[in-house]
């Protein structure tokens, strides 16, 4: 196969770092893989701000495609991760080769992460972020919300998890193009657990006429089953 530029992005409370096991095998194949970390999390956490909003993290990567020089991008969006990726493909299409949503979120243009929830589930978030940080940010969820069930992957999973900058959620994406930009895109279903959230986007990527792929594993699939996301992803990314 020929080498590729995969740029990972991750999804609420993650970072960057929970798709070492994947980049590992990604790079050991002879492709370019980064994993950027948005501001404010995971080894950024110390950039933690009201400030923070979902147009910054598509301003993150952004910057990540354009300061390390690259095109021909798969980039790859993981649960949150969905949203910044759909507006990092309305601004700059021209350095994207494909996009892979991973039981990613997908938001219209000024549509907001919470306008998707459940009224009364959005309002326990907004009121569990205030009693923990006064409204800054959202506490992690525990590893097994994400499918994650064998010991040693909470083990690596539940000590990184860092708060996630709140105003991310309640925020709009601002597009200028229909989602995707016209851009080849695949939808990868989680399925063994299923992740509820994603039933939204999963409906849309179909509306959309989209391939849907399936992997048997619970949704944070880089964690879980990497050897399997990581054949997925080379065979998608063709």
């Amino acid at each position: 196969m020929n080498s590729k530029v995969f740029v990972l992005v991750h999804g609420v409370w993650h970072g960057g770092w929970c798709w070492s096991r994947v980049a590992d095998i990604l790079k050991s194949r002879g492709h370019w893989v980064s994993a950027p970390t948005h501001t404010g999390l995971g080894e950024r956490r110390h950039l933690l701000s009201a400030d923070i909003t979902l147009q910054t993290f598509v301003d993150d990567i952004i910057q990540h495609m354009k300061f390390e020089d690259l095109s021909e991008v798969v980039l790859v969006g993981h649960s949150f991760g969905g949203a910044p990726i759909t507006g990092v493909a309305d601004r700059v299409p021209d350095s994207i080769a494909k996009l892979i949503y991973l039981d990613a979120i997908m938001l219209n243009s000024g549509e907001t992460w919470f306008d998707l929830l459940p009224e009364d589930l959005a309002k326990e978030r907004a009121a569990l972020a205030e009693s923990s940080s006064g409204g800054l940010s959202l506490p992690p969820a525990p590893a097994q919300s994400f499918g994650v069930s064998r010991p040693e992957d909470i083990a690596f999973l539940e000590p990184r998890l860092t708060p996630h900058p709140f105003r991310t959620f309640t925020t709009a994406l601002s597009l200028d193009n229909p989602i995707g930009n016209g851009l080849p895109a695949t939808y990868i279903e989680c399925t063994q657990p299923a992740y509820p959230p994603a039933k939204v986007a999963l409906e849309r990527a179909r509306q959309h006429g989209w391939p849907v792929a399936q992997i048997r594993t619970g949704h944070d699939a880089m964690v879980t089953a990497p050897q399997a996301l990581a054949n997925l992803l080379e065979t998608l990314a063709l």
